[in-house]
C-alpha cells in the first residue's frame, strides 16, 4: 500500500496544487489577458527613466560580493517605499534580503538577479578604450548592476496591475549576493527561503534576449579554500627549523595540476593563492590556496572535491604541516523549466530587441575592435532562438541560480545590455553598463519579465504544467545534492579588505540623480567617446 501511495504522491500533490490555485484565481479570457499584457508592457516603458536611474546608480557603487551595502540599501529603499515587506540579513548575510508583497491567495513568484561587481574592472562608461574611474578598483565588468533594476521595474508595474485587476498572488524580490563567489544562494536554499515559492524568474545581462530550458550550458561547482599551517623560522639563518606552509600549498597545486591532466574535458578547475607568506626571509607558517572545482553533475563535483582533499593531505604529509579546508560557495548544475521558458519566449518575440541608435552601434563596434573580438558587427539585431537542451553537454561557467533551479521551477531571462564578442569579467564589459544600451536593454528585459508573470497570474494551468515538468521530468532521474555542509557559515568576510581600500575613492563617483539626468552627464562623458 505504501508503494502505491509513494508512486502517486507527486500526482496527488499536483492535483491539490491545481485545485488550490484554480480556486484562488479568477478566469480571464484570451483577449483580456492580451490586453493586460499590452498595458503592462506600456507601463514598463513609462518607467524607463526609473530603470535608467537604478542601472546608473548601482553601477556607480561598484561593490564586490558580500560588500554590496550601498546597493542593498538603495534598492530596498525603493521597495520599502512601494509597500514591500523586507527581511534584512537573510542567511546571516548582512547585504542579503528578501522583499515580499502579497495581494491575496495565489502563486508565490520569486523574481531575482545578481548585484555584485568584478575586481579591477573600474571603467568610465561610454568610453571605447581602457579608462579606469579609480585605478585598480572594482567595477561592473559582469553587468550585474542592471539585473535588479530590471526586476524592480517589472515588480512595481506588476504590483500596480495586480491591484487594479484583482490579480491574486505574492511577489518576492531577492538579490543574488556574491554570485561571483557562488556564495549566497546555496545558503538561501539550505535555510528554507524558497520552501514556499511556486516559481522563480531570474535575470542576467547578455548581448541578446534569450531564455532556455533543460540542462543549461556550463557547470556547477564547489568553491573551497585549503589552509596549511607550519612553523616559521629565519629563512637565511635557520631554515631547517621551519616547516613551510607555502611549500605545502605549492605541492598541493602541483599535485592538482597533475590531476588536471586526467580530468574529463567537461570538468574544469582553477585556483589562486590567498595567502603566500609575508616576506622572503621568513619561512611561511601559514599559506592558503582557493579552488573552484567544476563539473556538469553534482556527483562529478563531489568526486573532484574528494580528490582535492586527498591531495591536500598528501601535501601536508610531505611537508610535516597541518591542513584544514572550508567551503566558501557552491552551485548545482542549472536545469531550467520548459513550461516557463516556452511561455517567456512568446513574450520575448512580442517585445523584441531594442532599436539601437547609430551611437550605440558605433560604441559597440569600437570596443569589439579594441579587444580584438572575432565579432565586429556591433550589437545584436536578430533575436535569439528558444534555447533547447543540447544533444551533448558543454562545459563552461557556473551560476548559483542552479541551487534555486532544483528547489522550484526556474528560468533565467538573458536581456540585451552588453556587447557580443567580449571575454567577460573584464573592464570592457563595463563600458555599456551605464549607457543607453544598458538602459534600453533593461527596459526590454523588464517588459518580458512583467508580461510572463501576467501569464502565470492569469492562467493557473501554466503553473500546474511547470510543476509537473519540475517534479516528473527534471527530477525523474536527477536529484538535488546539497554541496555545502549544514554548519558551513557564509563567507561574509570576502572582499572586505579590497572594497574598504577603494570605497572612499569610489564614493566621489556615486551617481547623484537629483543633479544629473544620466550618469554619463555627471561624468562628463560624450557618448560615445572613441579613439
Amino acid at each position: 500500500m505504501s508503494f502505491i501511495i509513494n508512486i502517486f504522491k507527486p500526482i496527488g500533490l499536483l492535483l491539490i496544487f491545481q485545485f488550490t490555485i484554480s480556486n484562488a484565481q479568477q478566469k480571464f479570457s484570451k483577449n483580456r489577458i492580451q490586453k493586460l499584457k499590452s498595458e503592462t508592457i506600456d507601463l514598463v516603458q513609462a518607467k524607463h527613466k526609473m530603470t535608467q536611474i537604478m542601472i546608473d546608480k548601482v553601477f556607480s557603487f561598484a561593490e564586490l560580493g558580500h560588500q554590496e551595502y550601498e546597493t542593498s540599501k538603495y534598492l530596498t529603499g525603493i521597495l520599502n517605499k512601494a509597500g514591500f515587506e523586507i527581511e534584512y540579513g537573510i542567511s546571516g548575510i548582512p547585504t542579503a534580503w528578501m522583499a515580499r508583497w502579497n495581494n491575496g491567495e495565489g502563486p508565490k513568484i520569486a523574481l531575482g538577479s545578481d548585484v555584485d561587481g568584478i575586481p579591477k574592472a573600474s571603467q568610465y562608461p561610454g568610453v571605447a578604450y581602457h579608462k579606469p574611474m579609480v585605478e585598480g578598483a572594482p567595477g561592473h565588468g559582469e553587468g550585474h548592476n542592471s539585473g535588479l533594476p530590471v526586476i524592480i521595474t517589472s515588480a512595481l508595474v506588476l504590483q500596480q496591475q495586480m491591484k487594479k485587476n484583482n490579480l491574486k498572488g505574492t511577489l518576492i524580490i531577492w538579490p543574488g549576493i556574491a554570485e561571483e563567489q557562488l556564495a549566497a544562494k546555496a545558503w538561501y536554499v539550505k535555510d528554507g527561503y524558497f520552501d514556499d515559492v511556486d516559481m522563480c524568474i531570474f535575470t542576467h545581462v547578455s548581448s541578446n534576449m534569450a531564455v532556455s530550458w533543460g540542462q543549461a550550458t556550463g557547470t556547477g561547482l564547489i568553491s573551497v579554500e585549503y589552509t596549511f599551517e607550519g612553523v616559521s623560522a629565519h629563512a637565511g639563518g635557520s631554515p631547517w627549523r621551519g616547516k613551510s606552509a607555502l611549500d605545502a600549498a605549492e605541492l598541493m597545486n602541483i599535485g592538482w595540476n597533475y590531476k588536471r591532466e586526467h580530468l574529463h574535458p567537461l570538468m574544469r578547475s582553477h585556483s589562486i593563492f590567498t595567502d603566500a607568506g609575508d616576506q622572503p626571509n621568513v619561512v611561511p607558517s601559514k599559506a592558503s590556496i582557493w579552488y573552484y572545482l567544476r563539473d556538469i553533475t553534482s556527483e562529478g563535483i563531489l568526486d573532484m572535491y574528494n580528490d582535492a582533499n586527498n591531495i591536500s593531505k598528501g601535501a601536508a604529509l610531505m611537508t610535516d604541516t597541518k591542513v584544514t579546508s572550508k567551503i566558501l560557495g557552491a552551485a548545482s548544475p542549472r536545469h531550467f523549466n520548459k513550461v516557463i521558458a516556452e511561455t517567456m519566449y512568446e513574450n520575448i518575440k512580442e517585445v523584441g530587441l531594442p532599436k539601437w541608435s547609430k551611437e550605440d552601434q558605433m560604441l559597440a563596434k569600437a570596443v569589439q575592435k579594441e579587444v580584438n573580438s572575432k565579432i565586429t558587427t556591433g550589437l545584436s539585431t536578430v533575436l535569439s532562438e528558444l534555447g533547447k537542451p543540447r544533444k551533448e553537454p558543454k562545459s563552461g561557467g557556473s551560476d548559483d541560480i542552479g541551487e534555486v533551479s532544483w528547489k522550484v521551477p526556474t528560468v533565467t531571462l538573458r536581456f540585451p545590455s552588453n556587447m557580443p564578442g567580449l571575454q567577460g569579467h573584464h573592464w570592457s564589459n563595463s563600458i555599456t553598463m551605464a549607457t543607453p544600451i544598458a538602459h534600453k536593454g533593461g527596459t526590454a528585459g523588464a517588459k518580458v519579465v512583467a508580461a510572463t508573470v501576467i501569464d502565470f497570474l492569469t492562467k493557473p494551468s501554466l503553473l500546474v504544467k511547470a510543476k509537473d515538468y519540475f517534479e516528473n521530468v527534471q527530477k525523474k532521474n536527477d536529484k538535488y545534492v546539497q554541496l555545502i555542509p549544514d554548519d558551513a557559515p557564509p563567507p561574509i568576510f570576502l572582499n572586505k579588505e579590497t572594497q574598504g581600500k577603494f570605497r572612499k575613492e569610489l564614493e566621489k563617483f556615486y551617481y547623484d540623480e537629483t543633479k544629473y539626468d544620466t550618469y554619463l552627464e555627471q561624468l562628463g562623458v560624450k557618448y560615445p567617446t572613441l579613439k
